[in-house]
């Protein structure tokens, strides 16, 4: 399968997972607004997307995917379906009873995550609710990200990034049916959290059988190709993990704030990830198994074509996503959330906290691409020190700058900690020889933030015109009225670059830029 044509089906999917996740968060903030029980839900949902990130989709996969890629290079595809389910009965031999274990202790878990909900006695105990209802979802999502891994592996990448779409879909029926039967939207929301894992293990299950690739389960043993790939798992936890470190700093840190901050923080989030779902994590993910079986074979030119472009994709993309969450923050979080029970206040901390995380989407974009490169090199350890780094300055910025800005301090603080990430990720590249530019990198990046300043311009001048017009019409032709502004700021962008010289207008053609990337493709 062509690269490019993998990130667009990796991006595609996850657009249309975000499109659903934000038709659940507009739902979410009609019914729940930045109340106490939206607190509860956000914090018991953390949870287990924490230790998702540390004990599956992040370091798991980080370490699965070369390994097995290895492992069916040289001893075929039974071999691989066979390692397989080594690793996942090892996988689930491990989390069952963590997960137990979780459970039982919740109410010590939320006084660690969430410490400033002991000032809120009913926050809390919804939250320890919430929490024990949530967290089984933990094992059944790393269940998934294995099965995903899989699928990625043999170039099957549009079943996994559409797994999010069950989850988001179970829980938009959740919040429909606690309007309708009158139940409390956040105990419906906590149930089909769980639902969820379920129906995603069934739905890459099922492609898997289908492409006689599913893994052969055995018996828990520690062979020692598991023990090398949990060996790669555990410093790789840390370092795959570090944005979920970071967010769960900030879950910590804002509990400590008046009610509504843990929501505002987990609303901005939201729409932060857009960009970086549908560009760090589809670049990654595509990156990943290329750039694995490039190193298998020994190929250098590959993988300098494939990394060089990867950057060109983040760049070109990074950029006006940045300038767009964080110059057009209010009026995205006023069309998509202002309504019900979240209140023009609420839009307000929510759009100021998104314009401290968008500072961050670039530097995150580029520390997946860049960390890509040491996993399909088998070094998972490298970038765990990095981003104990990260996140040790994470704690350091949020701790000086939450008093005087609130949650805006402590999503800047997130931002900040992203770029000495990839900082310190392309200093040690460049010092391995593994960071592949060439001579027209730097005059095309200086284009393509040429081009982003004048995208800001056109955002910056239209901003005011159009909050005159939101506040004067009804929801439905606001959301019209925003897509047009965001669409012609692209094609502002676009225009740009044009003109810069940062793209040409053959490159803009999608036939022309398949056939242009294709040349620097290696047969699989």
């Amino acid at each position: 399968m062509n690269f490019a044509r993998s990130i667009l089906t990796v991006g595609s999917m996850t657009v249309l997972s975000r499109i659903t996740g934000f038709v659940r968060d507009t739902l979410a903030a009609n019914l729940l607004g930045a109340s106490p029980a939206a607190d509860a839900f956000f914090v018991a949902l953390r949870l287990p997307s924490l230790f998702r990130s540390l004990f599956a989709e992040g370091a798991f996969s980080a370490a699965f995917v070369p390994l097995y890629a290895k492992v069916r290079k040289e001893g075929g595809e039974a071999t691989a379906r066979l390692f397989a389910g080594e690793a996942l009965s090892v996988l689930i031999s491990v989390l069952l009873p963590f997960v137990a274990v979780i459970i039982v202790f919740m109410p010590q878990a939320m006084v660690v995550l969430a410490p400033g909900f002991g000032d809120k006695p009913e926050t809390f105990a919804m939250a320890v609710e919430y929490g024990r209802m949530t967290f089984p979802y933990l094992l059944l999502v790393s269940i998934v990200a294995l099965l995903a891994g899989v699928l990625n592996s043999n170039k099957s990448f549009a079943p996994g990034a559409a797994a999010p779409i069950c989850f988001n879909a179970l829980m938009i029926i959740a919040l429909v049916l606690s309007s309708v039967l009158h139940q409390e939207p956040g105990w419906m929301m906590a149930i089909a959290v769980t639902a969820s894992g379920f129906m995603q293990w069934a739905w890459l299950h099922l492609h898997c059988r289908a492409l006689g690739v599913a893994p052969v389960f055995a018996w828990p043993r520690l062979t020692p190709r598991v023990k090398k790939l949990f060996a790669q798992v555990g410093p790789g936890a840390l370092g795959a993990g570090a944005t979920q470190i970071n967010l769960a700093v900030s879950t910590i840190l804002a509990s400590l704030l008046p009610t509504g901050a843990v929501a505002h923080l987990f609303y901005a989030d939201r729409l932060n990830q857009l960009p970086l779902g549908v560009i760090g994590i589809a670049i990654s993910t595509t990156l990943l198994p290329v750039l694995s079986a490039r190193v298998q074979a020994g190929d250098e030119k590959g993988m300098r074509g494939y990394l060089g472009q990867a950057l060109d994709f983040g760049l070109m993309l990074g950029f006006p996503a940045a300038i767009g969450l964080g110059l057009a923050g209010w009026p995205i979080v006023h069309v998509l959330f202002e309504h019900g029970a979240f209140k023009p206040e609420d839009t307000m901390a929510t759009s100021a906290a998104l314009s401290a995380y968008a500072f961050g989407i670039v530097p995150f974009i580029l520390a997946k691409i860049l960390a890509t490169q040491f996993f399909a090199q088998h070094d998972t350890k490298t970038p765990v020190r990095i981003a104990i780094t990260a996140v040790v300055l994470n704690i350091v910025f949020s701790l000086l700058l939450i008093k005087p800005m609130a949650q805006v301090g402590v999503a800047l603080a997130t931002s900040l900690s992203s770029w000495v990430n990839v900082i310190l990720l392309s200093i040690v590249l460049r010092r391995r020889k593994l960071f592949y530019l060439d001579k027209a990198v730097w005059p095309r990046t200086l284009k393509i933030m040429l081009a982003a300043g004048v995208m800001a311009l056109f955002l910056g001048f239209g901003g005011k015109p159009l909050a005159a017009l939101l506040a004067q019409h009804a929801k439905w032709v606001n959301v019209g009225q925003l897509f047009a502004y965001l669409l012609a700021a692209m094609v502002v962008y676009i225009g740009a670059l044009r003109l810069s010289g940062a793209m040409t207008w053959r490159e803009l053609k999608w036939r022309e830029l398949k056939a242009m990337l294709k040349k620097t493709e290696e047969t699989e």
